[in-house]
């Protein structure tokens, strides 16, 4: 079995992490979601006869604008966490400036998001 390793990684003692298959479905699927999402919440925005602060916030708190905007917004910062995951693994050199990174870049999405589903909950339950 082990002759089926490079050279460099018998050396190393490294091998596959069996996890880049999973992250680029992941991110593809994400990335289908969002089509959607994306027309949806174009679509809406340049349907409302207004774009002041009142007309957003009566359409947000419509249980129906209210759901899919949350939906957005989770499909959204999960998948710019994996994107930027990416994009920090190939580009930054240092190990553990790369883990640094990754793990500012999560924190990060997953504040935002709950931010902005919070936010989204407090003007449907203030309505």
């Amino acid at each position: 079995m082990s002759n089926y390793r490079t050279p460099l990684s018998r050396v190393k003692g490294l091998g596959s992490a069996k996890e880049g298959t999973e992250h680029f479905w992941t991110q593809r699927l994400t990335a289908i979601a969002l089509i959607p999402l994306v027309l949806w919440l174009a679509f809406s925005i340049a349907s409302l006869p207004g774009m002041d602060y009142i007309a957003i916030r009566e359409w947000l708190s419509q249980p129906f604008n209210a759901l899919v905007m949350i939906l957005f917004l989770v499909a959204g910062f999960f998948h710019a966490r994996l994107g930027l995951q990416v994009v920090i693994e190939d580009y930054v050199g240092s190990h553990g400036a790369r883990t640094v990174a990754i793990i500012a870049v999560t924190f990060a999405a997953a504040a935002l998001g709950v931010t902005g589903v919070f936010s989204v909950l407090r003007i449907v339950f203030a309505a």
